[in-house]
């Protein structure tokens, strides 16, 4: 897995949210966008991940920033794990993991001695011009949110 890193052009991508609806990454051009990916909706750590930025939000858009989770769960669950959670940002399904594999976020993962492939956990700030700025990979769910906002308030 060959990480994308700062510098690099943000792949192109439409994905269906969690109402159905096809978003594309070039509908926020211009924009930052904090594009996260997650492993899989309604399970405990995704869950605080999740809140950590629903709660911080108000700071995010005080940097014009918009969210975009991504995980391979299909949109009728994402859009439970919204309903539940209140979250105020849009949730992208990726079932094929196709755009999770253009990010090199999908590969093999080892939990309680088990091999499988997966997401991994990374998130990335992609510039209003389209360039990752930040790649968000040493974190905790718990502090998700500290780490990209304590990022945004040092540029």
């Amino acid at each position: 897995m060959t990480l994308l890193k700062v510098g690099d052009t943000a792949p192109q991508f439409s994905l269906p949210d969690q109402n159905g609806k096809l978003i594309s990454l070039t509908n926020f051009q211009g924009q930052k966008v904090l594009v996260y990916f997650y492993p899989k909706a309604m399970t405990p750590g995704c869950t605080i991940q999740a809140c950590g930025l629903r709660d911080n939000m108000s700071y995010l858009k005080k940097f014009r920033v918009k969210v975009l989770g991504i995980s391979t769960d299909k949109p009728e669950k994402l859009s439970r794990f919204a309903e539940k959670e209140l979250l105020n940002f849009t949730l992208l399904s990726d079932e094929d993991h196709q755009v999770a594999s253009q990010f090199s976020v999908w590969g093999e993962k080892t939990f309680m001695g088990r091999t499988y492939d997966g997401i991994h956990r990374i998130s990335f700030l992609v510039g209003a011009n389209g360039i990752i700025e930040k790649v968000f990979d040493d974190f905790k769910v718990s502090n998700h949110h500290d780490i990209v906002l304590a990022y945004l308030k040092s540029i």
